[in-house]
């Protein structure tokens, strides 16, 4: 039985078996945009210590207001 995804670039369906080299993309080109994009950082991971930094980054602002 062969799944079928969407390409995460250009959300074309995909099959997924081993003669799809490129899955989950639909081809080298959507591949390397997507690298791409990690590199040049317009995508990442969430860090769990970016909520409390920034909560932090606010508690100084309003401190800077008050004083």
């Amino acid at each position: 039985m062969n799944s079928v995804v969407r390409c995460p670039t250009c959300d074309r369906s995909v099959e997924w078996t081993e003669s799809s080299p490129w899955r989950p993309f639909c081809s080298e080109r959507c591949k390397l945009i997507d690298l791409g994009a990690w590199a040049s950082e317009q995508r990442s991971i969430p860090d769990g210590n970016a909520e409390a930094e920034d909560k932090v980054r606010e508690g100084d602002e309003s401190d800077e207001v008050t004083k």
